[in-house]
């Protein structure tokens, strides 16, 4: 009796631990999705901007992730901003108006 009520003090020691890393590992994975979420909002640019920014990138690609950083960008933070546009007909229409200028 003796050996079962250590046994299952032992498992339960066990999977109490288990559930402290899988909240500590949710918390971080939250946390950093704020801390991106705060990051992106912060370099918002307008339509115009992204524009010139993708047109720039097509005539130098190999100088891509030097442009975004300029601007306070990532590519991925470039690419949520550039579907955010898209979503929206008039600044679509603002976007390839400026990229449209900037590759001429």
């Amino acid at each position: 009796m003796r050996n079962a009520i250590t046994l299952t003090m032992a498992m339960l020691l066990a999977l109490a631990g288990a559930c402290r890393q899988n909240e500590d590992k949710a918390a971080s994975v939250a946390a950093s999705g704020e801390q991106q979420a705060v990051a992106q909002s912060a370099h918002e640019l307008t339509p115009e901007q992204l524009g010139e920014i993708g047109a720039q990138i097509r005539k130098t690609p190999n100088q891509a992730n030097e442009l975004l950083s300029r601007h306070g960008l990532t590519p991925q933070s470039f690419e949520a901003q550039i579907r955010k546009i898209t979503e929206n007909p008039d600044a679509s229409k603002r976007y390839a108006a400026a990229y449209r200028k900037a590759s001429a």
